[in-house]
């Protein structure tokens, strides 16, 4: 599918059609040749973002600071000056059906905060999305407080079961909730992770609700989940990326 097709067809669907607490301020993927030819199997080809580096207004590397002392830097927003806002879907609790089509219809490609515990035996549906995977924990607990050994388990373990699952360690991590301290920070360092991703617009019931303003800003980081309303929020989040004049790009272009 051309690029315009994807750009059309994301104004097409933006037309039609929280785990998540509010985070609080915190401190701390042969060739058998006979009479009548074998049929073959193939894999299709991953349907293309809307738009592919490099982008129609420039290119803006907003890489994650570097780490300081043991800990991972909290990003909640992507600084830059061009109309971009990135999307990002926590937790896998509902495998939507219409997921896929949205996302490729709309040529939007999501970052995805997978729990082990929801995304556990759904390797097939997860793997089919145009979107990349990164650590959500294993079971979705409140970090917040819990000793050093406790959170690592829950954020190595995640991250070892997505590596095994999907062929590539996730490199960003969300807390559940967005609940966090300093021994978060650092066992998410301990476990590789680049950067603690948190938001500033999320996605509810078919509304986007904002921490700040009344719309959305480029580089805010939005967030939503895999839930019944799931083509309510994508939908909502669509309609109001084009209110606000803001393209959908990957986060991991720009958070590297």
């Amino acid at each position: 599918m051309s690029r315009l097709r994807l750009a059309a067809a994301f104004v097409l669907v933006a037309g039609l059609v929280s785990c998540g607490e509010a985070p609080d301020a915190q401190t701390s993927g042969p060739v058998l040749t006979t009479s009548s030819p074998a049929p073959t199997t193939t894999t299709p080809e991953r349907p293309k973002r809307m738009f592919e580096p490099p982008y129609p207004y420039g290119t803006v590397q907003a890489h994650a600071p570097a780490t300081a002392d043991g800990m991972v830097p909290v990003v909640t927003h992507i600084a830059t000056d061009k109309p971009y806002v990135f999307i990002t879907i926590d937790d896998g609790a509902v495998q939507h059906p219409k997921a896929q089509e949205l996302m490729i219809n709309a040529g939007v490609w999501p970052s995805l905060f997978l729990n082990t515990k929801y995304a556990e035996g759904h390797k097939d549906y997860f793997k089919q999305l145009p979107a990349t995977i990164h650590s959500h924990t294993t079971n979705h607990p409140n970090l917040q407080g819990k000793p050093f050994e406790f959170q690592k388990q829950e954020i190595c373990g995640n991250a070892d079961f997505l590596a095994h699952d999907y062929g590539k360690r996730p490199t960003l991590f969300r807390p559940p909730f967005g609940n966090y301290d300093a021994t978060t920070r650092k066992a998410a360092a301990s476990c590789g992770f680049k950067a603690l991703v948190n938001w500033t617009a999320a996605v509810n019931d078919g509304h986007v609700q904002f921490q700040m303003g009344d719309k959305l800003k480029p580089g805010d980081i939005v967030l939503m989940h895999f839930r019944t309303t799931f083509v309510e929020d994508f939908t909502a989040f669509l309609n109001r990326a084009k209110q606000d004049g803001l393209t959908p790009v990957p986060l991991e272009d720009f958070l590297g």
